[in-house]
Formats: structure tokens, sequence, C-alpha cells
């Protein structure tokens, strides 16, 4: 059993950087029921204690959305009613982390529930929309986020075994393949309502959508029936290949957001799209033996930790101050890829220290994480996918350190 002791006297020389005498000295918030030195970090409980939190202050007891969760909490006026596609997915992923972990979290029925989103257009092949009324899905119906829900899919097949979650994620394979053009040579929309429309921002081929059908591809590869695995594999790699030769930056392996309709490159970089595509090479090295797809991973989980992981707001390492939940996926890329490349092992190392931190001084006082972990604001702390990230993160990480419910 795996013992993890966080000894808060120290972590201020972990965390904190001695700032240039013309920088601001950072004072970080007053610390929400710290631990007494010594005492030692059960990531699950944090995790359960999370998950719990959420269904007190965002589930949906009543009504036509009862056992989904809203946007925000407070509600805000003009929220749905019931929460986007996307956080219920990310809050899915922290359940099934709980249950994989020994706790009784109703995963079956949250997973179920995945079915109030999706919509069949007349003529057109079914997929997940971005929005419910609680009974028939509505809204864009987003490449990336379908290839989420499909990558849950196969995580409940294999944590519950129920074949239906295999037929359900074949669907999803139905729709990438209905969504794959020529346009620069391949790959995917973001959606499916904005393809080729130049000078609108949103009609792209980003990472997330071809990168993350990428992995539900591979996933599902490692399932579905022998008589589909050649079509699956081959879409995989096309996505991939794509995807590498056009959003990958040759300077440190890091990967580009998207292509715009109009051929122009959006050079923002997000962590969860480089993690992507770690995940991605390490599963088809697996599969295929190549070596060029493991060498790919390896040299973008180091550009990936240079680029992201740097001193902020007082901190002398952190991960960035925004959006946690994609943050999450770079995490999983580098506990993926740390059996092959073992610096990942100090880079998860960072967020674990990281994780810690945001827990003490990155809190509401009703215990609702904000987006930025350093602590210097509470934004966002309304979100629920501000607390999915949280969640996940806590799950991931007991998982990791090899928890489990009946540890002392």
């Amino acid at each position: 059993m795996k013992k993890i002791k966080t000894i808060l006297a120290i972590l201020p020389a972990l965390l904190f950087s001695c700032a240039g005498d013309d920088v601001e000295k950072y004072i970080p918030p007053t610390p929400i029921a710290p631990s007494e030195p010594g005492e030692e970090v059960v990531y699950h409980k944090r995790a359960k204690e999370q998950f719990d939190l959420i269904n007190q202050c965002y589930r949906i007891n009543s009504g036509a959305t009862e056992g989904l969760y809203n946007e925000n909490y407070p509600k805000k006026d003009g929220d749905n009613s019931a929460s986007f596609l996307w956080p219920y997915d990310g809050l899915v992923s922290g359940a099934a982390a709980l249950h994989a972990l020994g706790y009784d979290v109703n995963y079956a029925d949250m997973v179920d529930r995945f079915e109030v989103y999706y919509r069949t257009p007349s003529g057109t092949v079914g997929g997940y929309g971005s929005q419910t009324n609680g009974t028939t899905g509505s809204g864009t119906r987003f490449y990336d986020d379908n290839s989420i829900v499909g990558i849950e899919l196969v995580e409940a097949f294999n944590l519950l075994n129920n074949q239906d979650y295999v037929t359900k994620a074949k669907r999803i394979v139905e729709f990438l393949q209905a969504g794959e053009d020529d346009t620069f040579g391949g790959g995917l929309w973001w959606n499916e309502d904005q393809k080729g429309q130049q000078g609108v921002g949103d009609s792209n081929k980003p990472t997330c959508a071809n990168g993350y059908a990428t992995l539900f591809l591979l996933e599902y590869y490692s399932v579905c029936p022998q008589e589909e695995k050649v079509d699956v594999l081959a879409l995989a790699k096309r996505l991939y290949a794509w995807t590498l030769t056009n959003l990958r930056d040759p300077e440190d392996g890091c990967y580009w957001n998207d292509k715009q309709a109009d051929g122009s490159i959006n050079k923002t970089k997000w962590t969860y799209n480089t993690g992507v595509m770690i995940s991605n090479g390490i599963r088809l090295y697996k599969i295929t033996g190549e070596q060029t797809y493991l060498d790919s991973a390896i040299a973008s989980s180091e550009g990936a930790y240079n680029y992201f992981v740097r001193p902020l707001n007082g901190l002398a390492l952190a991960y960035p101050d925004h959006d946690p939940w994609f943050t999450t996926k770079l995490i999983r890329a580098f506990i993926d890829i740390e059996p092959y490349y073992k610096n990942a092992g100090n880079y998860i190392k960072t967020f674990i220290n990281f994780l810690d931190y945001a827990y003490e001084n990155a809190r509401l006082s009703n215990g609702l994480f904000y987006e930025d972990w350093t602590g210097a604001t509470p934004k966002r702390a309304e979100q629920l996918l501000m607390q999915d990230a949280a969640l996940e993160s806590l799950g991931m990480i007991a998982l990791y350190k090899g928890e489990t419910v009946t540890e002392e």
C-alpha cells in the first residue's frame, strides 16, 4: 500500500520562488481547513468529498432534468435547464475514478444519462448534442464532445462489463466517419454546423476534435469486434497523422489549437491538446510497435512540461492558472507515458504539489475550487467544469498512487 505524505510545513519551500526585488511579493490566501503538519493526504477521500460537494451544490433534484446538473452554482439567469454536455462528461469522468477506487456513486446511472443529450436530425447520423431538455438532445453536435463521451462509454464498459456501452460507442464511430472530409487533406471540423466558413472563428479543424476522436477510436479499438478493427484503426491513424502534420509545432512538440477555414493556423497552445496527442502516440505505439509514435510522444512530453510549467503568481513551479480541466488531460498523458519516459514521474510530482496547494489555498469558504489553482483570484469558482477538474484530478492521483477506499 502506497502512502502519500505531504508535509505542509515544507510546502512553501517546494512551491514558492524567491522573486526578484522588483516583483511584488505574493501573499497567499489563508488556507481553508489546513492539515496538521505531518498529516497524510489521502486523495480518494478528498475526491469523494469533492464529489459530494458537487452533488450538494449542482445536482438537480426535481423536474424534467432531475438527476442532471446545473452549469453554475448558484444558477445564473439565462442558464439552460441543465449543464452543457462537456461539464456533464467531466463529472462522469470523475465518477468513473471513484467507482474504480471502490465508491458507490451510482456510476452506471450517470453514464446512462448521456442518452438524454443524444439526437438524430433528419437525414443525418446520430450524435450527442451540446444541450438537453432532460429527454432529448439539442444544440450543436461537436466532434470533440462526442469523442469524449465515447471515451467514457468505453471506460464504462471496462468497469461495468455492460455490452450496451460498446454498442452506443459504435454510433460515435459512425458519426466521426460521416464527419471526415478532404479539406486541407483530411481531418475533422470542430462541429458539424460550421464547416468551411471562412471568416467564422469557430469554423476550424482543431487539435481537440481530431485528437480526441483519435483517442476514442483507439480506446474503442481495444473493445470492438474483430471485424471492425481494421477500419477503426485506419481512421485513427489518418486523424493522428493529419493533426501531427498540420498542428504540431516542430520547435517544441506542442500542438497549436486549430487550422482555420482560410488555411491560417491559430497557434494558441492548450495543455489538453498536447496531452491527448501524447496519449495517442503511446496507444499507437502499443498497437503497431512503430517507434516513431513513441518518439513523438516523448518529445511532446518534454516540450509540454517546459512550455506550460513555470514560476507563476509566487509559486516556483505551477501549471497554468486557468482551465484546470485541460491540465488534467496533460497529466493523464504523463501517467500514460511514464513507463516509457521516466522524467514524466517528476512532471506528475509537480502536479501533485500544485493540486495539494490548490486544496489548501484555492477554494471558496464552501469548498468549491477556483479556476486559478495558485489562489490569486477566485474567478469561475461557480462553474461545474472547474469542480469537475478538481474531482478528476483527485481521483486520478488516487488511482496513480494505488489507493483504495479500504486503506487506513
